[in-house]
Formats: C-alpha cells, sequence, structure tokens
C-alpha cells in the first residue's frame, strides 16, 4: 500500500472522519461514496502512478479493481455548499476471509506537506478492514514510505521489487488500529486476487 503518502505525525488510533489543519479546510477519510468520489479516486491514482511516477502507461487499473473497496480522503472548502475534491487514495481488498491487503496509497502533490493524510488514508484502510473481519493486513510498501508504516506499527517482513521499485512487504499490527464505523460495500466478497500489488 503506497505510493506518495503525506507522513503524519504520532501513532495509529484517529477516527476514520478527520478534520484539520488548514485553517478553512476539512479532511475526511471514508470508502468512495458517490459516483463523483469514485471519478477523483480513479483520476488521483491515475496522476500519481501513471503521470508522476510512471509506474503505468495510460491507466493503473487492474483485476484487483473489480473487487476491492476505494477509499479516499476528501478536502471540503468552506463555500456553501462546500466544494469537495479527493485528495488521498488507497484501496482495500480480501485475498481469503479475514486475509486483507491495501494498496495504491497516495496524496495530491499540493497536500502532501499537509502533515497527516496518508496517516488518516492508513488507518482509515486498517481500521475499516478490521470491521469486516481482518485477521491479517498487509501491503507493499515503497521503500520510501517504511519510515511512516514502521512509526504506524507496521513491521517489515521482507524486501521485493515490483515494476522495477523497491518495496518492503509490511503487516500492520491489527491491535494498534481501532475498527472504523464504515459499511462494507456490498457484492465486494473476497478474492484470491494474489499479493503483487505496484504500490
Amino acid at each position: 500500500m503506497d505510493g506518495t503518502a503525506a507522513e503524519g505525525p504520532g501513532a495509529s488510533g484517529a477516527p476514520s472522519e478527520a478534520a484539520r489543519p488548514a485553517p478553512a479546510t476539512t479532511f475526511v477519510c471514508r470508502v468512495a461514496r458517490t459516483a463523483s468520489e469514485l471519478d477523483g479516486y480513479f483520476r488521483l491514482r491515475r496522476a500519481i502512478f501513471c503521470d508522476e511516477q510512471g509506474l503505468f502507461v495510460g491507466s493503473d487499473r487492474d483485476e484487483i479493481d473489480d473487487g476491492a473497496v476505494p477509499i479516499v480522503c476528501v478536502a471540503a472548502g468552506p463555500e456553501a455548499p462546500a466544494v469537495e475534491r479527493v485528495v488521498g487514495v488507497v484501496r482495500v481488498w480480501e485475498e481469503a476471509p479475514g486475509d486483507y491487503w491495501g494498496g495504491r496509497l497516495g496524496v495530491a502533490r499540493d497536500l502532501r506537506t499537509v502533515g497527516g493524510i496518508g496517516k488518516w488514508l492508513i488507518q482509515t484502510a486498517v481500521g475499516s478492514a478490521r470491521a469486516w473481519g481482518a485477521w491479517r493486513f498487509r501491503a507493499n510498501v515503497q521503500r520510501a514510505n517504511v519510515p511512516l508504516f514502521r512509526r504506524l506499527h507496521w513491521a517489515s517482513l521482507g524486501e521485493l521489487t515490483i515494476v522495477g521499485t523497491p518495496h518492503h512487504l509490511m503487516q500492520a499490527d491489527l491491535v494498534r488500529y481501532a475498527p472504523t464505523r464504515e459499511a462494507r460495500p456490498r457484492g465486494l466478497e473476497g478474492r484470491a486476487a494474489g499479493a503483487v500489488d505496484a504500490a
């Protein structure tokens, strides 16, 4: 689970809905709820993993997306009605009953200095999986993001290379993550998607 995460301070355990710092902006992490949020989710993934990092050409979508739960961080301004924008993404999927993976973690380039967005996304992803019965949660994490994950109580299980990029296979300490209240979207069943997730 990784890509370009904004590093947040401290340990996990914050609620999935978070509001911080930039004075007039509210940040909320949640399962994508609308067609607009889902569109923003895929557009931001393409901007990060195709345009910026060059890991894929044209699109980073794959068969895992057929069963993955899209999680977004939405920024809302003070206007009425508030103008919302997807500024962070991560996906979660179940490889076997209770055996979860995370991937495609990323934060919009202009908000990477806002401490916390990457951390909140990780907390929401793992906390939601816990609420849905997870007994294990793993991710393939780009080497640059390993320190952030370690601070959030993840252990490295080994190193590997995915799409020419160094990664660590990492596992979350689930007892450090409180279950969220996110409802699991209907129609997404556990599936044997395999462990390889490029970012």
